[in-house]
């Protein structure tokens, strides 16, 4: 069989091609598994979650309640607090996995993907010119693929060290120095927070509007009492509330340089994916002028930076927050399903059904709890088709290789 192996270059799968082995793409694989239906994951990385293995700073944790980030038919353990850790989360992963017998194929980077109408079948080439066969493709490589890296006039000229959150792990090798967050997203200001913690002097570029939340309110989280409330009431009552209880318990963040946007933090997250900040300690950092605010960058200097009021600083490091984005436009040709930015065009909770076998999960801009959903409804749409199709079919393998020859 090994050998066969190395000839072999076309691949023909008796069930859906999964792009990505992150909580989405696993989460897909143990449905489809729990309705007996054989899958492959192709994975970029050597490791499962690997944007959480690979590309988180340590002391991350999970920003929402453990419960609203379970995958589908596997709870966390008991003991994890109510916010798990990274490598707690990264655990849960590994369990999950290994509970469902889900077995990815490593290092298999998608360099295309597209539909075959005579044939009408997908056709998935990998770098090293392996090419997968099969009626499904399930698109679960994420909003958050690749890092987003800014143009920024001045940038290549900066002196010291420039870096992504993608690779920031900790504040320790940034002792004494003072260094240049760019973005105010919950990566900013947790990287500003941990930099802090390690005796760092952070500047934190906060250019846009923002909403800061508490985590916790009233001994619940946030995001529950956002949830709990939104059952009963109107959306915009809701986002009142939230904001009108965070006023009482954070003051109004406008006096600390950190505006809120006109939309509801709710309102806006459903409509644009833009996710609230949740303090867990920057605002008294913030207050006591341990993260210094400052006003959108005009231009990176050689020593460190002009700001749009005028002012400029020196800087002995630059860390850029400026998140993620899809890669999907990369790799699936001759679809229009997704738009340019590699999102689906279709808004939630539609978007995770194309046409002609496409299906696409853990692009919802609502996390986990988006991803939990999507799974079920594609496994269960699959399922249907599969037993219809397994019923022509005399072959008992779930996965055939071809020799070219």
């Amino acid at each position: 069989m090994d050998s066969m192996k190395e000839e072999a270059k076309c691949v023909w799968i008796h069930g859906p091609i999964i792009v990505g082995a992150g909580p989405s793409g696993i989460a897909v694989a143990a449905c489809l598994s729990k309705q007996g239906i054989p899958n492959v994951i192709l994975e970029r990385s050597d490791c499962i979650a690997s944007l959480w293995q690979n590309r988180t700073y340590d002391r991350l944790k999970l920003h929402l309640p453990k419960h609203f980030c379970e995958l589908p038919f596997m709870n966390f353990p008991t003991n994890f607090p109510q916010y798990p850790t990274k490598h707690q989360f990264i655990s849960y992963m590994e369990s999950y996995a290994t509970h469902f017998s889900i077995t990815p194929r490593f290092n298999q980077t998608v360099v295309s993907a597209e539909f075959d109408s005579c044939s009408e079948i997908w056709v998935v080439k990998t770098q090293d010119n392996f090419s997968y066969f099969s009626p499904w493709l399930v698109v679960a490589s994420g909003e958050n693929a690749e890092p987003v890296v800014p143009k920024i006039h001045g940038l290549e000229h900066f002196h010291g060290p420039v870096s992504h959150t993608s690779v920031y792990k900790s504040g320790s090798e940034y002792k004494n120095k003072k260094v240049l967050v760019i973005g105010c997203g919950n990566s900013g200001m947790e990287v500003s927070l941990d930099l802090c913690r390690h005796n760092a002097i952070p500047h934190l570029v906060a250019r846009n509007t923002v909403h800061i939340l508490p985590r916790d309110m009233f001994g619940f989280s946030t995001y529950g009492v956002a949830m709990a409330l939104y059952k009963w009431l109107p959306l915009k009552l809701v986002d009142k509330f939230l904001l009108l209880v965070t006023s009482f318990i954070l003051g109004n963040t406008n006096h600390y340089g950190i505006k809120r946007p006109k939309t509801g933090p709710i309102e806006l997250k459903l409509a644009t994916g833009k996710t609230p900040v949740l303090d867990v300690g920057q605002i008294s950092q913030i207050k006591s002028g341990n993260i210094k605010v400052m006003e959108g960058v005009k231009e990176i200097t050689r020593n460190g930076a002009k700001f749009l009021d005028g002012k400029e600083k020196e800087f002995d490091a630059i860390i850029l927050a400026t998140g993620y984005k899809s890669n999907v436009p990369s790799w699936l040709k001759g679809s229009d399903f997704f738009t340019k930015d590699g999102m689906p065009k279709t808004p939630f909770p539609h978007g995770w059904k194309g046409e002609q076998g496409l299906y696409t999960v853990g692009f919802t801009r609502r996390g986990l709890h988006g991803t939990y959903s999507d799974a079920i409804k594609i496994a269960e749409d699959i399922t249907k088709q599969w037993k219809t199709l397994k019923n022509k079919s005399c072959c008992d393998s779930h996965i055939i290789l071809l020799n070219n020859s």
